[in-house]
């Protein structure tokens, strides 16, 4: 074995991970040292310690739980916060971290258990907006409207959200004080609205987002725009969902019946 083999064999990894046995059990941190390995990720390394259960002190303990699919940040499943920043741990590379490298769940939702958490809320709020184009394939209805290039271009860019929940974390306002669903929901509404077939329930989401959780909760702290795996312009489809329910206000306004008694 070679200098740089042995070195590397002796190298170590320190993580300090936010344990909670369950979900209504109180949170703790508990050390490990991890066999360091080039071009490591995160998910390598919990996957060490799930396969040798032993803490830094030597002790045997619980294999720790996360969630994980594809690894290749398509998902959205492994969502967790690195060191203060909520990101993806299947891209978080141990070379670029700080040791020791601090795991921790996502906040904004509950905890499950150690680093898994219940992303339900986000689910349920992409029910509430219709997150779909509404064909349910009993006739055939033909390759419907076609969309024009331009505007195909950006809306892939909003098509890339995986619902990985870290622009929810980003964000300031979403927390346990406010029912706000979320910028990445902001920005499914526009996507979906954009659809020549998807936009016939365009003022159906619009009156969802105008009310309770909706866009009037959003701050404009711009975090979710920078936290975002996939680069998507959150910040833009939040204002244009601003514009967007500003004029669908006057419209419901103007376009009802007043009587003068």
């Amino acid at each position: 074995m070679s200098e740089q083999q042995t070195a590397t064999a002796t190298k170590t990894v320190v993580f300090d991970i936010h344990r909670q046995d369950t979900a209504t059990s109180s949170p703790y941190v508990e050390r490990f040292e991890v066999p360091y390995r080039p071009n490591m990720n995160v998910i390598s390394a919990l996957m060490e310690i799930r396969r040798n259960p032993v803490n830094a002190k030597g002790e045997k303990t619980t294999p720790i739980n996360w969630d994980m699919n594809c690894l290749e940040e398509v998902c959205g499943a492994c969502s967790m916060v690195i060191n203060g920043r909520p990101r993806q741990s299947c891209t978080a590379l141990v070379d670029q971290l700080t040791q020791p490298i601090k795991l921790e769940p996502m906040r904004t939702f509950p905890v499950v258990r150690d680093l898994v958490v219940d992303r339900e809320f986000m689910f349920d709020s992409l029910k509430r907006i219709k997150a779909w184009v509404p064909i349910d394939g009993t006739y055939d209805l033909g390759e419907g409207p076609r969309m024009p290039e331009r505007k195909r271009q950006w809306a892939y860019e909003l098509s890339k959200c995986m619902t990985c929940g870290v622009c929810l974390e980003a964000c300031p306002n979403v927390n346990d004080k406010t029912n706000f669903m979320g910028p990445a929901l902001m920005s499914q509404v526009r996507l979906f609205n954009a659809h020549p077939t998807g936009s016939m329930n365009k003022d159906e989401r619009l009156a969802t987002v105008m009310g309770d959780g909706g866009i009037t909760e959003c701050g404009n702290s711009q975090n979710c725009v920078v936290a975002c795996p996939k680069g998507i312009p959150l910040t833009t489809s939040i204002g244009a969902i601003g514009r967007a329910t500003t004029i669908q206000m006057f419209k419901n306004f103007f376009g009802s019946d007043h009587q003068v008694d």
